[in-house]
């Protein structure tokens, strides 16, 4: 009986940040995503290429790594489909120039991703619109002089000037809670990883994490109360 040779395809890991790139985290997650899907479906790895600090809005013809990803004319495989794209136009438009699969759906079809690029860009300007309505209500009720709609403003106002210093004035004014949020997306893949092996427990995620040697934004070990926080941030469950 002829053995069946493995489909080469060549493995494609992005990280957004500098610090991610250079402490592994989000990395290790990727490639072992990578690895179980090649296991499973018979595929050989055969080159595998990195952006760091490259945002997912970046088309990935344009990034460093992406375009010699692609240059291959081999199948390109990422962990999940916004480590490719954020954007769903960039999705449909490699869809007709290349080949690529997704760790985390393997057997999706070109149809199916392309379902839940939409879905996922759709969600992500649901959420995006809803908090800005949700702002403009409160400065309409506000300034119509509904008590409980001001002292909300009132305090709003008071946080963000407390948590505004000189350097994230000159950022943008960048906040605690979005340096929270950006630390806790960091580490979303490895957290993810954790629950997939079977953890289901806070603890068992913070001994995961601390064997890992992946420290909290503070540099210190895990409590489950710091993971269930940071589980909170990510809307991930067990």
């Amino acid at each position: 009986m002829e053995t069946k040779s493995p489909i080469q395809v060549i493995a494609y890991l992005r990280v957004s940040t500098k610090a991610q790139g250079e402490s592994g985290l989000g990395l290790e997650a990727q490639r072992q995503y990578i690895e179980t899907a090649a296991a499973q479906q018979g595929w050989e790895v055969v080159a595998e290429y990195i952006d760091v600090n490259v945002s997912g809005c970046v088309h990935p013809l344009d990034r460093p790594e992406g375009s010699k990803a692609f240059a291959h004319k081999l199948p390109v495989v990422v962990a999940k489909l916004d480590r490719l794209s954020r954007d769903v136009e960039h999705i449909a438009g490699l869809m007709k120039r290349a080949d690529f699969k997704v760790a985390t759906m393997p057997n999706a079809n070109t149809i199916q991703l392309h379902l839940f690029a939409m879905l996922a860009e759709q969600e992500r300007e649901f959420i995006s619109q809803r908090t800005k309505d949700a702002l403009k209500s409160l400065a309409k009720r506000a300034e119509a002089g509904e008590a409980a709609a001001v002292e909300k403003v009132e305090r709003r106002s008071e946080a963000l000037a407390k948590g505004r210093t000189k350097v994230n004035q000159s950022k943008g004014g960048e906040s605690t809670k979005a340096k929270a949020e950006a630390f806790a997306e960091s580490i979303r893949d490895t957290v993810e990883l954790c629950i997939l092996r079977g953890t289901k427990t806070l603890a068992g995620v913070a001994e995961c994490l601390n064997t890992k040697g992946v420290t909290t934004a503070k540099g210190g070990q895990w409590s489950p109360v710091q993971v269930s926080r940071v589980m909170q941030k990510l809307a991930l469950t067990f």
